[in-house]
C-alpha cells in the first residue's frame, strides 16, 4: 500500500486522518483510490472537468510529480504520496 499524506486543512474530508493507505499502481489511481473512499474530498483536489485543481501540487517521495510522468508517475508498495497545496498571499 502508498500512503497519501493529508495536509491539515483537508483532514476534515477524509476522517481526520493525516495518512490514507491507498492500493494502486500510479498517483492518478492513488488519487482516485482516495476520492473513492472519501468523495468529499473531491472538489477540494480537482477541477469539475476532473483536473487536478492548479494550487494542488503532489510530491512522491518528496519528488514533484510535474517534474517526473504527472499522475502516471509509478509508485510502489510502502511510497509516499504527498498533497501539498500553494500557499498565497504575504507582503513585502
Amino acid at each position: 500500500m502508498s500512503k497519501i499524506h493529508i495536509p491539515t486543512p483537508l483532514r476534515q474530508y477524509v476522517g481526520k486522518q493525516s495518512i490514507v493507505e491507498v492500493k494502486a499502481a500510479t498517483v492518478g489511481e492513488a488519487m482516485t483510490a482516495l476520492v473513492a473512499q472519501h468523495p468529499e474530498v473531491r472538489r477540494h483536489l480537482y477541477t469539475e472537468d476532473g483536473k487536478l485543481r492548479a494550487f494542488v501540487n503532489l510530491y512522491v517521495n518528496d519528488e514533484d510529480i510535474r517534474y517526473l510522468q504527472k499522475e502516471a508517475t509509478a509508485v510502489k508498495e510502502g511510497d509516499n504520496i504527498s498533497i501539498v497545496p500553494s500557499i498565497a498571499g504575504g507582503a513585502v
